[in-house]
């Protein structure tokens, strides 16, 4: 209805070439209840998609998949990389070390960014139980 009002507001005419109204609608008069019609229909098709949207969502959800990529760590691959932290070598050797098990990097070492994500997220996690 925001957009129809600026529409209006602006003088834009709305012109139909085919279809049973076909002609040149301006946003006063006549016109501005097709244009409030139009902006009425929009916004329920809008509501529709989103609504058809979370439905599958949900669906998926309930299926097991939430979509994202799929996770490249694993728990062995966690504590062999907090066993090689506590030996204090680096992010980047600690990389080297591990290699991934699934998916379509499977065979490759993970990235330094990744293993210190999951390392940041394990010692978040390990700090919170302990807080518990």
């Amino acid at each position: 209805m925001t957009l129809s009002n600026q529409l209006q507001t602006a003088g834009v005419q709305l012109e139909l070439l085919t279809g049973p109204l076909t002609g040149i609608y301006d946003p006063n008069g006549m016109g501005a209840m097709f244009f409030a019609v139009l902006a009425v229909a929009a916004q329920l098709d809008r509501n529709y998609i989103r609504e058809k949207t979370l439905e599958g969502q949900a669906a998926a959800a309930n299926k097991g998949n939430h979509g994202g990529r799929p996770k490249v760590i694993d728990d062995d691959m966690l504590s062999m990389a907090l066993h090689l932290r506590d030996q204090e070598m680096s992010l980047r050797d600690i990389a080297k070390k591990l290699i991934i098990t699934t998916g379509t990097k499977k065979g490759q070492h993970p990235s330094h960014a990744t293993v210190m994500r999951m390392l940041r997220e394990h010692d978040e996690k390990a700090a919170t139980a302990a807080s518990a």
